[in-house]
């Protein structure tokens, strides 16, 4: 077996073609896995320190500065204290489940990263190796049944705490979570349409054809966004752990490191989120020009790796900037802005991109970059109309006034009649 083993590692084969030694193939995947995953946790616990130097940025303040240098040392600091912490249980809690609700939390965001190609294939000596720990042929299909696994561990965390409070903010998150989810799902049907696949290696392939989907589909890039902070319980879709009405939410009752359990969670969410959204919208790994078609080289690989993480960098930079510009939403608004708004807009949207694909080819225009330049056309218009009907102000009923033009007039200029007779103060008053 080890003789084997060693003459595959010393085979040499066309580096622009795939690997066709499985012991090579299990032994890059062993390294992508590891390497891969320790920067992807390593990043998670950094962005715990990047969130309070930009909340302090914003803020005009310095944040956290006296833990290493530069305050790079206090994610390490946070992660030590809550190892040290004592672990409690509060009374006639569910231990098995209570327990588990933090893995279930974490896990799903963890495991959804491994299909998302993160640079252009790798050319060595044995063949070309995908950047990508698991080249699933259903990869965008192994995301959606994935990540919806997530609910279940705040569900369950809120459920076994036996806390009124803990049980509420797992409600809330639980019907939160289905609402967004099922308009975030609608959101991606587009580009699927686009793709004619599952794989997101073929969603980055057609976006190097066309043109990238941000401009081709930005209603659905929008929807899509909207439902990202939702699903990831960010602000201003925070209602699971709204401090003001229910304490901390769902893990009020958990201490030290499952407590830090379901805050790792949220920021792997977060990392997830935004590499989804740089991957179906922004090109993914694709850099525009001569970077994105072979030969591959090392120097392309390196190359497409920055660039997808910066894309991915910009994306989670933007979810802590929402959090300190928009305030909370009321819970029936968020449900309302859901099931009233965002799912009509998403199934009309659906309609929309599969007329418009069949129209251009029906007009016989070739799947290259004037496929994009009239969908991109097409997509315009629709936003002008879509946005225009938005921007009434009387979208989400709970948010507006139940007043028509009148009525909101004649209260007007009674507050005005109201200040005119009103005496005013002397000078000496």
């Amino acid at each position: 077996m080890i003789v084997p083993a060693f003459a595959a590692l010393l085979q040499v084969a066309d580096p622009q073609r795939p690997t066709t030694s499985f012991g090579i193939f299990l032994a890059f995947t062993a390294v992508k896995l590891l390497v891969g995953f320790t920067v992807y946790m390593v990043g998670v616990a950094l962005l715990t320190l990047a969130e309070r130097k930009i909340s302090a940025w914003i803020q005009d303040r310095h944040g956290p500065n006296r833990v290493g240098p530069g305050g790079l040392l206090q994610p390490a600091a946070d992660g030590l204290k809550n190892i040290m912490k004592e672990e409690t249980y509060p009374g006639m809690v569910n231990k098995p489940l209570f327990i588990l609700a933090p893995a279930l939390a974490f896990v799903p965001a963890l495991i959804t990263w491994s299909v998302i190609p993160f640079a252009s294939p790798l050319p060595t000596r044995w063949g070309r190796i995908d950047m990508v720990v698991a080249d699933l042929p259903i990869g965008f299909l192994f995301i959606l049944a994935i990540g919806s696994l997530g609910v279940y561990g705040i569900v369950l965390a809120g459920w076994a705490s036996n806390n009124k409070y803990a049980l509420l903010g797992g409600l809330r998150s639980s019907a939160q979570m289905v609402s967004y989810e099922i308009a975030m799902g609608m959101a991606c049907i587009p580009v699927l349409l686009l793709a004619g696949n599952v794989s997101l290696n073929a969603i980055i392939q057609q976006q190097q054809v066309t043109t990238w989907n941000v401009l081709n589909l930005t209603v659905a890039f929008l929807i899509f966004l909207v439902a990202a902070f939702a699903e990831t319980n960010r602000l201003p879709f925070d209602l699971p752990e709204a401090e003001s009405e229910l304490i901390a939410g769902y893990h009020s009752e958990y201490s030290a490191m499952k407590f830090s359990f379901f805050f790792i969670a949220e920021y792997a969410n977060m990392v997830t989120a935004s590499a989804l959204m740089a991957t179906l919208f922004f090109g993914g790994w694709d850099i525009p020009g001569a970077w994105d078609t072979p030969p591959w080289t090392v120097l392309k690989t390196i190359a497409t790796l920055l660039f997808f993480a910066a894309k991915v960098l910009f994306f989670v930079f933007f979810f802590m900037w929402i959090r300190w510009t928009l305030p909370r939403f009321r819970y029936d608004q968020l449900m309302s802005l859901g099931w009233k708004v965002m799912l009509p807009v998403a199934l009309g949207y659906i309609v929309f991109t599969a007329s418009a694909v069949l129209l251009l080819d029906y007009l016989r225009i070739p799947r290259n970059w004037q496929f994009g330049v009239a969908l991109t056309a097409m997509n315009a218009v629709i936003c002008v109309l879509l946005f225009g009907w938005l921007d009434r102000g009387r979208i989400v009923s709970p948010a507006s006034s139940r007043l028509d033009r009148e009525g909101l007039e004649r209260l007007r200029q009674r507050a005005v009649t109201r200040t005119t007779l009103s005496p005013t103060p002397e000078a000496g008053d």
